[in-house]
């Protein structure tokens, strides 16, 4: 379907209105620009790497555990719904949800934080910044270009943060954390609906390991009210089922409350254009109430999920792992790949940087028992 006949509004980002990709390619047949862009992202070797990298389990500690993968699909899955609602373009949508953890290390955010530790002095690392870095030059797939090149509204929408010294370098891309702008509904919606997936799904993981208990869970107000309504609905269900249930209605009140606010932003505001929402303040947001909820499951899976003890072992695991990679590579460049060999001559700390962030979980650890185990080859 093309895009004139999915009934975009105005302030949607269409072909009309995109800046286009930085080389010229000839318009795709019969797909859009940003069909274009998420076939791409899904063909790319960095996107088949998610599948092998933690969201907050390790790969190795469970086959049911979500992964970057099964994350970024679920964000894709929850964006379009939105997107189609608010009449906005949901092409564009699944493109940035499914790149937007392209450039995450291994271990989560603990590696992340490892990672930007070693870097301190050579730029530091944002994993926002990596993902760009990685469809705009890693990838090496087409003969005409590095990178993916992608629209320009995909990557705007892949760099959700990025501090004000990456910003100067980016040029036009990063111009509008210079100018307090926003980027599209869309990319506001890939922002938003990632926080729905992982808050609520981390939930079901957490529940899943053991780690967390549904008495816990009491407290949360977001959760207890549907647990509650369920077990009223249906007062024998348990188990893995009364989970699901309940999380399923989580999700879809986040859902529903987001769209309802938005619409009445968007209303209020009555935008006639894409340039209207740059100029504006940000529209895709959840009531206050909502946003109350969210920020206390927040608070809770930080304090009862991510500092678990358990957790913390295996999260101070991974930065030595990857603290360990990087001191090893910057003492001795020669231990590189070859193709990462090439890259450091370009810059070292850099080269080092995208090739332990290209890394899988597993990769990384055997690369470091390759590197440091004793008696191992």
């Amino acid at each position: 379907m093309n895009e004139a006949a999915m009934g975009l509004a105005p302030y949607a980002v269409s072909a009309a209105n995109s800046r286009g990709r930085a080389i010229a390619e000839v318009t795709p047949a019969e797909r859009s620009e940003f069909q274009r862009d998420r076939d791409r992202i899904i063909h790319s070797t960095a996107f088949r790497r998610l599948e092998y990298k933690t969201q907050v389990f390790v790969n190795h500690e469970g086959d049911l555990f979500r992964t970057r993968l099964t994350h970024s699909i679920e964000v894709a899955q929850i964006g379009r719904g939105i997107a189609r609602a608010l009449r906005l373009n949901e092409d564009l949508v699944e493109a940035v949800a499914l790149a937007h953890d392209l450039g995450h290390t291994p271990f989560g955010h603990a590696g992340q934080e490892a990672l930007n530790g070693c870097m301190l002095e050579h730029g530091g690392f944002e994993h926002n910044l990596q993902s760009l870095r990685t469809v705009d030059l890693l990838e090496e797939r087409y003969a005409a270009f590095e990178g993916l090149n992608l629209c320009f509204e995909t990557r705007e929408g892949i760099l959700k943060h990025c501090s004000l010294a990456n910003a100067r370098a980016l040029g036009e891309l990063g111009r509008r954390f210079l100018d307090d702008r926003r980027p599209s509904l869309e990319a506001q919606i890939c922002n938003l609906a990632d926080s729905i997936a992982y808050n609520n799904h981390d939930i079901d993981d957490g529940l899943r390991s053991g780690l967390l208990e549904l008495e816990q869970l009491d407290e949360v107000e977001a959760f207890s009210f549907h647990v509650h309504e369920v077990r009223r609905e249906y007062p024998d269900l348990s188990g893995r089922r009364l989970i699901h249930e309940t999380i399923r209605r989580m999700i879809n009140a986040h859902v529903l409350d987001l769209i309802t606010e938005t619409r009445r932003k968007i209303a209020a505001l009555a935008p006639r254009s894409l340039d209207d929402i740059h100029a504006a303040a940000q529209l895709v947001s959840f009531s206050d109430g909502m946003h109350v909820q969210q920020r206390s499951l927040k608070i809770f899976l930080r304090d009862k999920l991510y500092r678990h003890y358990q957790v913390l072992r295996m999260t101070n695991k991974a930065r030595r792992i990857v603290s360990d990679l990087f001191a090893a590579f910057m003492a001795d460049s020669s231990l590189l790949p070859p193709q990462y060999q090439q890259m450091a001559t370009a810059g070292l700390p850099r080269a080092v940087a995208d090739y332990i962030a290209g890394m899988t979980d597993r990769y990384a650890i055997r690369e470091h028992r390759r590197m440091f185990a004793v008696g191992e080859i």
